[in-house]
């Protein structure tokens, strides 16, 4: 018997060493080229690699010796480990604190280099030591080779792959003027005698080589401390969870580590105190604040039998309940996963900068190459001088940082932020795709609706069964039902009625439809009239009078007679209208797609509010409706509960899942609203367009820098204005780049759910149509 093949693994890591747009785009390229490797996102905001591969194929092991091939380090100790939690400071701890020695050394030794350009300019009363060459050059030589360091390495490592970053650009830019300022210390002849210089004085540029270093180090600090802050959600989600838990074993109550409770384990939570793990509710009640998880803000109550999740808030009851979740199966981990998986993950938008910062470096190598032969072979005097110092000034203001941080911040931000309101995007691709979205498209049951229908008339013919007799009569048809109103109809007749209910045999569903059984030997069909397939003329006025109330009717025929209908009501959610209103606010048109019989649908649809009712469809064809609304070109988001709706969430351009505050991992949804009322699609889109304005923001900053400042670096303003761009100044512009696209990512943070004003009286027509 064949084995059966390895599910395709996905993993994510911690990379070392990046600095810059090309370096993401280096890894990705030895990471996607390795045998088994399905898929791979290298993120420069979070400094990790996320890899979906097989198994059978290849291992973790291989992944990290394809990144440590590309010239970096790949931390695979920390695969399983808890990053949050481990002792060891993580690589962006070492990392701000390693930047920080660096440029403390570097500015201390910077300020009395700085000093000599001060004396020979606006302060002549300083010490002449400070303009002393043998001076500068001791204290220049430190910043060069030790807070410079890190660019040598970097850029060391990218030749031996024969590739170049940014690193090399620095590197390259100091050392040219660093290299040249000791050259014309130790034979200054031969300079003198190729005429370069002025009155026989050769300018040293110690001054330029050790602030652009220090300058570019301050950029790399304030950039490390504001990126620290993009993934403060995830350290809020795990931060929700308590350190310890208190079970009872062998009839006596123990604290224990989180880690060490199992499955099975009673635990014991008392008045305010946090639920440490997932479970089932066995002795007591409360009130439980579940809004971390789910966004929603009034607390939850709870008793025997429900279930609770771990990291949320108890109120001030307490009772024991049954671990049934732990670890990393919890509600709370799999959210954290999620959300790092969508931080990790590419949005389209960046495909753009990933084509341009793959060849930035090389071509503005090129850019400076030219800069040099053209100002040295027809600038004026002092040509050299004055081309190295533009050809610096051109390799130094270049910055693929920028560029590569420009969307993977706001992503991180964006994403987190919306698993603080409740909300889980599965990747970057869903939280941009669902801001180009026109077209909603509500399912009705659980949706727009409670999803809890309950079973409000019955309506007999005169030659019909008693009425519990023709309810135990449709119960036990339906048993064997997972339709919502099937189960309605089963609950009433057990639960509420008390009825016994007879035996069944030869049960048949029909999806969409209705139900056929065997009672007693006589044929029961439960359903639309159409499945009933007789003149139910005798149940017409009581069925349209049922719809027109909202309700759904149930016709009911025995042995080929219709003996009744029962009609079932599912009322609508307490914000479904204030949401449908806020979506029209929006600019969205709002479809509600049901199996319902039309009239029924448009009472509901006219409470609710929407635009559009597409009533009478079967679940095999919401999908196919689905479909037809995108063939206009407008982008559909569908909304549903992810299982019965799952062909038409997959169908759609973004599909969102109502979950339950428990169900987080709807595979067919791309995004999953926890607390399952329908205001957090509204908060989804106004995330979702803020985050995509804060990218287009970010991509302008990033390109505009580039493509305005490297022509002046250039010295193309020099003939018409006479001004040409100092290498310090290029260097804090540099450092001002990354940092203002980081700054303004973090202004995410300050994102809020829109209120929700009562909404607004919509005209009684609607567009509706049964299918």
């Amino acid at each position: 018997m064949p084995s059966t093949p390895e599910p395709i693994t996905i993993v994510s890591f911690p990379v070392e060493g990046m600095t810059c747009a090309s370096c993401v785009n280096r890894i990705t390229r030895y990471l996607r080229k390795t045998d088994g490797v399905e898929g791979a996102n290298v993120n420069l905001a979070t400094e990790s690699a996320t890899v979906r591969f097989d198994p059978a194929v290849t291992d973790v092991a291989k992944l990290a010796q394809a990144v440590e091939a590309a010239g970096y380090v790949a931390r695979i100790d920390r695969v399983e480990a808890d990053e949050a939690k481990s002792e060891e400071p993580s690589f962006a701890d070492r990392h701000l604190a390693d930047v920080r020695r660096r440029l403390i050394v570097a500015t201390l030794l910077t300020l009395p280099i700085l000093a000599g350009l001060a004396r020979m300019t606006v302060a002549p009363g300083l010490p002449a030591l400070f303009t002393n060459p043998w001076f500068q050059l001791a204290l220049a030589t430190p910043v060069q080779f030790y807070a410079g360091w890190p660019f040598y390495r970097g850029a060391f490592n990218a030749l031996r792959h024969a590739a170049a970053d940014m690193n090399t650009l620095v590197a390259v830019g100091t050392s040219a003027a660093y290299g040249y300022s000791v050259a014309a210390i130790a034979v200054p002849g031969f300079f003198q005698a190729a005429g370069i210089g002025t009155d026989g004085k050769l300018p040293l540029y110690f001054d330029t080589a050790s602030a652009i270093i220090t300058l570019i180090l301050l950029g790399r600090f304030l950039e490390a401390r504001a990126r620290s802050h993009t993934s403060d959600a995830i350290r809020k989600l795990i931060g929700l969870a308590p350190r310890t838990a208190r079970v009872i074993r062998d009839g006596s109550e123990t604290d224990i580590p989180i880690e060490d409770v199992i499955r099975g384990d009673l635990v014991l939570v008392r008045s305010s105190e946090k639920i440490p793990v997932d479970g089932l509710v066995r002795d007591g009640r409360s009130s439980v604040d579940e809004s971390m998880i789910t966004g929603e803000s009034m607390p939850v109550g709870k008793h025997p039998g429900d279930e609770v999740i771990g990291g949320t808030l108890n109120g001030s009851g307490s009772f024991t309940y049954e671990a049934t979740r732990v670890g990393a199966d919890t509600v709370l981990a799999q959210i954290v996963r999620l959300v790092q998986e969508a931080q990790g993950s590419r949005a389209p938008i960046q495909r753009l900068a990933d084509a341009v910062t793959g060849v930035f470096v090389p071509v503005v190598l090129g850019v400076a190459a030219f800069t040099f032969v053209v100002w040295f072979a027809v600038g004026p005097a002092p040509a050299f001088n004055l081309a190295l110092v533009n050809t610096i000034a051109v390799l130094i203001i270049a910055c693929p940082c920028a560029l590569g941080l420009a969307t993977p911040t706001s992503i991180m931000v964006g994403t987190g932020k919306g698993a603080e309101n409740g909300i889980l995007f599965r990747n970057a691709e869903a939280l941009e795709r669902l801001h180009k979205v026109r077209v909603v498209v509500l399912d009705k049951t659980g949706t727009l609706t409670e999803g809890k229908p309950r079973v409000t008339d019955i309506v007999r013919t005169a030659d019909a069964p008693t009425e519990d007799a023709l309810l135990a009569l449709v119960a036990a048809a339906e048993r064997g039902s997972e339709h919502p109103l099937g189960e309605a109809i089963v609950r009433h007749a057990r639960d509420e009625r008390r009825l016994e209910l007879p035996d069944t045999t030869g049960f048949e569903a029909v999806a969409g439809q209705g139900v056929r059984a065997i009672i007693g030997g006589r044929q029961v069909a439960v359903g639309r009239p159409a499945f009933l397939g007789i003149d139910i003329t005798s149940l017409s006025d009581a069925g349209e009078r049922l719809a027109a109330e909202g309700k759904t009717p149930v016709y009911v025929a025995v042995d080929g007679m219709p003996v009744g209908v029962i009609g079932i009501a599912d009322t609508l959610k307490a914000g479904s209208a204030a949401a449908v209103s806020e979506l029209h606010r929006l600019g969205l048109s709002v479809v509600m797609l049901t199996g319902d019989n039309l009239t029924t649908a448009q009472a509901i649809a006219a409470e609710a509010g929407v635009d559009q009712v597409l009533a009478d469809v079967r679940p095999d064809a919401k999908a196919a409706q689905v479909r037809e609304l995108q063939a206009g070109g407008v982008a559909v988001a569908m909304v549903g509960d992810g299982v019965n709706d799952a062909p038409a969430l997959a169908s759609a351009d973004v599909g969102v899942a109502i979950g339950t505050g428990t169900d987080i991992a709807i595979e067919s949804a791309a995004v999953t609203l926890m607390s399952g009322d329908l205001r957090g699609l509204v908060t989804a889109i106004a995330l979702s367009r803020s985050t995509m304005r804060n990218i287009r923001e970010n991509l302008f900053w990033a390109f505009a820098y580039n493509v305005v400042l490297i022509p002046v670096a250039m010295g193309v303003l020099y003939p018409f204005t006479g001004l040409l761009l100092d290498p310090i100044l290029a260097a804090a512009a540099m450092a001002l780049s990354s940092v203002t696209v980081v700054s303004n990512a973090l202004r995410l943070r300050r994102f809020r759910a829109p209120t929700f004003a009562a909404p607004a009286q919509r005209p009684a027509a609607l567009a509706t149509r049964s299918v």
